[in-house]
């Protein structure tokens, strides 16, 4: 399942290159606020994962909280004009269905406690995702370059 997470994820990014390197424009601008809320919710997810060991349900308003957050940057994502690449990534990174953060909390609520060792394997696949989706970001031109 990882392996494919990642032959995915290569494949988005080499074809995000590819178009880029051709001056095909098939993103949307870089936008400041995007990157910003995409970093700290990698920092929330992260910290969220390590409470993992305690019960889901007494942690039920630290996952409410972070699952607001992230529910209202994928929207504000949804919107954006040429954003399919991210959205796709946000996708599998909220997917109850696979390995990432979406996989994780569907575990935690079914398990009600994490292993610290699952944790922080877990972890190191997550923050991977969520900086993926902050260097595809930041890999963007900004609206100020496109004028130029």
């Amino acid at each position: 399942m990882l392996k494919r997470f990642k032959l995915l994820l290569t494949g988005l990014f080499l074809s995000l290159a590819l178009a880029q390197s051709m001056g095909c424009a098939i993103t949307a601008p870089y936008d400041q606020q995007v990157y910003s809320q995409t970093t700290g919710l990698k920092v929330d997810a992260l910290k969220l994962m390590d409470k993992a060991t305690r019960t889901y349900d007494s942690q039920s308003e630290a996952i409410s909280n972070f699952t607001d957050k992230w529910d209202k940057l994928y929207e504000y994502e949804l919107h954006r004009a040429k954003n399919d690449i991210r959205i796709s990534m946000w996708n599998l990174l909220r997917d109850p269905d696979k390995n990432l953060m979406g996989g994780f909390l569907k575990r935690w609520k079914t398990e009600s406690t994490l292993s610290e060792t699952f944790i922080n394997e877990a972890k190191i696949q997550v923050g991977k995702a969520f900086d993926q989706l902050a260097e595809l970001e930041s890999g963007k031109i900004t609206p100020k370059e496109l004028k130029q």
